[in-house]
């Protein structure tokens, strides 16, 4: 499903103090495409991509998905296409603690009218001996497997990942990210990864680099390099 950001402005403070974080993003992602939204801190990537989640609001401009476009929407409207068309990945896993990785991801799966089968997802997570652990059992890594795990089981059109790898060490961010590439060429999700990691950048189709609230580059990769071969 194509993604259209067209025009995004967004302000926070009032008065003297207001500041404009986004100030008029356009830019578009086709369907299937891993996208790199790279930038430093306060560069106003993680505030689109709450934008682009329906999470929060644009004061003017519009998130258009498959020619639905989000500013038209009610607060209903937003609930239900956060539910059918997106799936989250944070850099903090928030799994629930008395459930279990199977049960935890199991919670998603009630709220799409399209699951994936939930046990073939868990072995592609590699989660399978570990299915019966609850989140304490579990590496950082293995919590951020589940993690995704939750947010795809929906079949979402869209998963959006807040810095997936920022919790985690070297090894395991690499792994991380063969698992998201793994996802993206096995259920063909479009895929938004935020990261202030540039080395990220090589295993996406496309490139969006922010810096002030603007887009100030954008290009498709010609040269992508699998994530297993990423060095940093």
């Amino acid at each position: 499903m194509k993604l259209s950001i067209n025009d995004v402005r967004k302000f926070y403070g009032e008065g003297g103090s207001r500041v404009e974080v986004l100030r008029g993003v356009n830019c578009e992602v086709e369907n299937g495409q891993i996208c790199v939204l790279l930038g430093p801190s306060g560069s106003g990537k993680s505030t689109l991509l709450n934008i682009i989640g329906g999470i929060e609001k644009a004061d003017s401009g519009c998130i258009d998905i498959g020619g639905d476009c989000t500013s038209e929407m009610t607060e209903k409207l937003l609930c239900q296409y956060r539910r059918e068309h997106l799936g989250f990945v944070f850099q903090f896993y928030n799994l629930v603690p008395d459930l279990t990785v199977k049960e935890n991801i199991e919670v998603c799966e009630y709220l799409s009218k399209k699951p994936l089968n939930i046990d073939e997802l868990i072995k592609t997570l590699g989660l399978w001996e570990h299915k019966d652990k609850l989140p304490n059992q579990l590496s950082g890594g293995q919590q951020q497997r589940c993690a995704i795990g939750r947010a795809l089981v929906k079949n979402p059109d869209i998963l959006l990942c807040d810095e997936p790898t920022g919790a985690l060490d070297y090894n395991t961010s690499k792994e991380i990210l063969e698992l998201i590439e793994t996802i993206n060429r096995k259920y063909q999700n479009t895929i938004i990864i935020v990261t202030h990691n540039s080395a990220i950048r090589h295993m996406a189709h496309k490139v969006m680099k922010m810096r002030d609230g603007q887009i100030i580059e954008s290009y498709i990769n010609e040269n992508i390099v699998s994530a297993c071969n990423l060095e940093w």
